[in-house]
């Protein structure tokens, strides 16, 4: 629901077949308690997982007969944008799990950054202060923002989340 409320989708990809997926989401959800609620693709001949560098170009052309530890890829997390392009790559290594907290912090940032001229600052969390855009003029910048902004250094023009 976190994703959806975001216009977001998730997709999953795996070197096992889909069956496998199958299985391992009915594990997920009876010993952690929470449901597998998006699409899994299976990549059991390695394509995807090697083209996004998720397991090293010489690692074959199968999944078939290899071991757990033969699978180990980075388990990588891309946010594609919609202009299909990759806006942020997370790598995880195979003993940490993913932030999905971070992840939608992430997203959050992307779209309002997206829709303003804007970033994020270290930490940020949605509805704290943001910065004006480098990329933005001092004139704009009083257009936009007529109560003006707190600047702690002439580069650093700090104002409340646009709405």
């Amino acid at each position: 629901p976190d994703f959806a409320k975001r216009n977001t989708k998730i997709i999953g990809l795996s070197v096992d077949p889909v069956t496998d997926h199958e299985k391992w989401s009915k594990d997920i959800e009876e010993t952690q308690g929470a449901k597998v609620n998006y699409p899994m693709i299976g990549d059991p001949q390695l394509k995807i997982a090697k083209l996004y560098g998720m397991l090293p170009a010489e690692s074959g052309d199968t999944s078939q007969g290899r071991t757990a530890a033969d699978n180990a890829t980075v388990r990588t997390v891309f946010v594609v944008g919609p202009d299909k392009k990759i806006k942020l790559q997370l790598s995880y290594p195979m003993t940490t799990g993913r932030n999905f907290d971070e992840i939608l912090r992430v997203i959050d940032s992307l779209q309002l950054t997206a829709k303003h001229k804007v970033a994020t600052p270290v930490n940020w969390k949605p509805g704290e202060d943001v910065i004006i855009s480098g990329a933005v003029s001092n004139d704009e910048a009083k257009q936009k923002y007529p109560d003006g902004w707190k600047s702690p250094r002439p580069y650093l023009r700090i104002v409340p989340q646009p709405k």
